[in-house]
């Protein structure tokens, strides 16, 4: 079996594997308080989003693994060695016995718990109406990130077949331990997505919504969000408009982008509500709340596990400017490149670096991208150029006619390291290309150790070859088999 195909392999395998055993999707809070005695007032419901925030720092989830997925199995970023905690997702080196069981358990654990303020959140008495739609919000934000992911994860990328074929089981009510239930398709997946997104925008676009939360999702971030959902869905026209209002929103609330002077050392600020900077959605580590060793500012660091390393490929990429301020967030050691945007507030270690999951940034590429494609030159100049001018002020696009390689290759700049790569390059039908570039002394020693040429570059081309066999893991009425879950815990050593 080609590794070509492992997306899919991954994706429908794991499924099997990470299902439906005993308490699979158990959708109890941590208190293990009961479901109908566990949202009384609003006091309840900021207990309950907190715990989901928690649980989005760890490891398992947010402050790792979902997020350097996306990384390690593109092309501009790669596992430091096989032995590394990205080494399997960079060789795809995993088969339904062995496919880790956590990016299916925490994000439905969590959704479950969305689940349940969303059951109770509309019948609670209370006269802070702006507070309650604030919290329904993020709620129905949260939920429609987690199953985004997890549609992303163990389906086909839209496009390929628009949305045909099976992906996750969608899950919007509070179901008991014995659930069972069925795979959904990508199109469903992506339905009930942006139905929660939408519901979000309309339930936080009010001044509790608006305000800096720090470390809560609020209004522009769940509008970046959904224009994000809309280009993977195709929906550039409306992914264009939804991103503009998050721009346009986020700025009159006192959000900016970073500046050339500040981007370097920003990713370590502290945020507050006076200087908010661009970060609209970020999970908070402190000294005394951390996922630990195991979080994404250790695995990036030389100085931590040296984990994931920058690609020859890409690194010559950032480097056909030489003043390209995205450069001074490299550091080298062993002759390869790391990227240094998990920085740690002061005072604190790496490994207690916020991890920044919705960006302004991406909000200007959004709307560049889908202004290409809704061909609205004047729009994608504008939103592209304040991303080129950012990175060197030197640098413009106005004048110029943008293409749609041109917003890409820029939003590879932009977007390196926050788990993003795998997923553009083939969400569109492009693919996934590794290859060696030499003669860059810095980083001499880095060397893709994937050898066998058709490993090298893969696309939607690969995928039939895997089509059939999640089908001889399913029964009839495509539910999900009672096998037992992985224990992940090893591939972590």
């Amino acid at each position: 079996m080609k590794i070509i195909a492992s997306y899919i392999i991954f994706g429908t395998m794991a499924l099997t594997v990470a299902s439906c055993s005993d308490g699979w999707l158990d959708v109890e809070p941590s208190t293990a308080v009961e479901t109908d005695k566990s949202i009384n007032e609003l006091s309840d419901v900021n207990i309950m989003l907190n715990g989901i925030y928690t649980t989005m720092q760890d490891a398992y989830a947010y402050s790792g693994r979902l997020v350097y997925y996306g990384d390690a199995c593109g092309d501009d970023m790669m596992a430091y060695s096989s032995t590394k905690r990205t080494g399997n997702y960079y060789t795809f080196n995993f088969t339904k016995d062995t496919a880790p069981s956590t990016f299916w358990s925490y994000p439905y654990k969590m959704i479950g718990l969305c689940n349940i303020i969303l059951a109770k959140i509309d019948n609670l008495e209370t006269k802070e109406t702006e507070l309650r739609d604030y919290y329904k919000g993020q709620a129905l934000a949260l939920r429609a990130m987690l199953l985004f992911d997890l549609t992303k994860f163990y389906g086909y990328p839209y496009k390929k077949d628009n949305g045909a074929s099976l992906a996750v089981p969608i899950v919007t009510t509070v179901l008991d331990k014995e659930a069972n239930p069925k795979r959904n398709t990508v199109a469903e997946c992506y339905s009930q997505v942006i139905a929660d997104l939408k519901a979000a925008v309309a339930a936080m676009d009010n001044d509790e919504g608006k305000a800096f939360h720090k470390g809560h999702i609020n209004l522009y971030g769940a509008q970046t969000l959904l224009s994000r959902v809309y280009l993977y869905h195709g929906d550039n026209a409306e992914a264009l408009a939804m991103a503009a209002q998050a721009i346009k929103g986020a700025e009159a609330e006192g959000y900016k982008l970073w500046t050339n002077a500040e981007y370097a050392t920003a990713w370590g600020n502290d945020a507050s509500n006076g200087t908010k900077g661009e970060v609209l959605f970020e999970i908070v580590n402190t000294t005394d709340d951390s996922p630990g060793k195991e979080s994404l500012g250790r695995l990036h660091s030389p100085n931590g596990y040296k984990d994931i390393c920058l690609t020859s490929s890409f690194y010559a990429l950032l480097n056909e400017d030489p003043d390209d301020v995205r450069l001074k967030l490299l550091v080298y050691s062993s002759k390869r490149a790391f990227v240094k945007k998990y920085q740690p507030q002061d005072g604190e270690d790496i490994m207690d670096a916020n991890i920044p999951l919705l960006r302004l940034s991406e909000a200007y590429l959004n709307a560049a991208e889908a202004a290409v494609k809704t061909g609205d030159n004047a729009s994608a100049v504008k939103y592209l150029d304040a991303i080129v001018s950012r990175a060197n002020p030197d640098n413009s696009v106005e004048g110029t006619t943008i293409s749609l390689e041109r917003v890409m290759t820029e939003r590879r700049k932009e977007l390196v390291g926050e788990g993003h790569r795998f997923f553009d390059a083939l969400r569109d039908g492009g693919s996934v290309d590794r290859h060696d570039v030499k003669g860059q002394s810095k980083i001499s020693s880095t060397k893709h150790y994937i050898t066998k040429a058709e490993k090298m570059n893969f696309s939607w081309d690969y995928y039939k070859c895997v089509l059939a066999i999640p089908k001889a893991e399913i029964d009839a009425n495509q539910n999900m088999e009672q096998n037992p879950v992985y224990d992940s815990a090893s591939d972590e050593e």
